[in-house]
């Protein structure tokens, strides 16, 4: 058997799954206040941020991988226009029933299909983005999603991932406090769901942090590859380009 993380925790690969599944299961019905709580709202920021890095234009192709509660892909929506074409993605049939509602509360209809990003069920070089917003940590074999979101990538085209990374170390100390005694507290009382918190606070110690998620873009096919540090490293967006 081969064994990977679930936060802290060795598993086998092929259980990670369905525990990660178990986790959005639990956290979706208030993923978007949580957010914004543990976040105290910088996530809305790092996300417009995402957008504008994306530099979309009306007509543009775009897939969006663990798209969730639907924030990225409503903005990238409203880029490409009525000529383009957003797809809605999860691996979590209940995160993306919560994000397919909202986009249509907001009058937004788009492709919604629940995928796993390492087996990618779209043709190659068939979009001009793809974007992963704190799901890359989640995924089994980071490689091989990688490669799969490489392969249904244009030439020239763009991969953006945002995904919580490795703090700069003067915040180390305060970070680490807040992640494992404050974070699965609120998740306790806000989400009525205290380990699902901690296994988060967990998984982000064990990603890649930016130069290895770095390196690892590269050797999966994008020739260039470039990250920004938001929020003293709390976050990293890392953009790819398929040259």
């Amino acid at each position: 058997m081969t064994q990977t993380h679930f936060g802290f925790e060795s598993v086998d690969e092929r259980d990670k799954a369905r525990r990660v599944r178990g986790v959005f299961d639990s956290v979706a019905p208030r993923y978007d206040l949580m957010n914004d709580l543990m976040s105290m709202g910088l996530h809305r920021a790092w996300k417009a941020y995402t957008v504008m890095v994306a530099n979309l234009a009306p007509g543009s192709q775009v897939l969006d991988i663990a798209g969730g509660t639907g924030d990225l892909a409503l903005a990238f929506a409203r880029k490409v226009g009525t000529t383009g074409r957003v797809v809605h993605t999860d691996i979590n049939e209940a995160m993306l029933r919560t994000g397919r509602d909202r986009l249509l509360d907001a009058g937004v209809v788009l492709p919604t299909v629940v995928c796993d990003a390492e087996k990618l069920p779209f043709a190659d070089a068939s979009f001009d983005a793809v974007s992963v917003a704190f799901g890359l940590r989640n995924m089994t074999n980071k490689d091989a999603a990688l490669a799969e979101m490489n392969r249904v990538l244009k030439d020239r085209g763009r991969l953006l991932v945002l995904e919580f990374s490795k703090v700069a170390q003067p915040l180390q100390k305060a970070y680490d406090w807040y992640s494992f005694n404050i974070l699965p507290r609120v998740g306790r009382w806000i989400a009525r769901d205290e380990a699902s918190y901690r296994y988060l606070a967990e998984s982000i110690r064990v990603h890649p942090g930016q130069e290895e998620l770095k390196a690892m873009m590269r050797k999966c096919g994008f020739g260039h590859v470039d990250y920004h540090n938001l929020t003293g490293g709390v976050v990293a967006l890392h953009v790819g380009i398929k040259c």
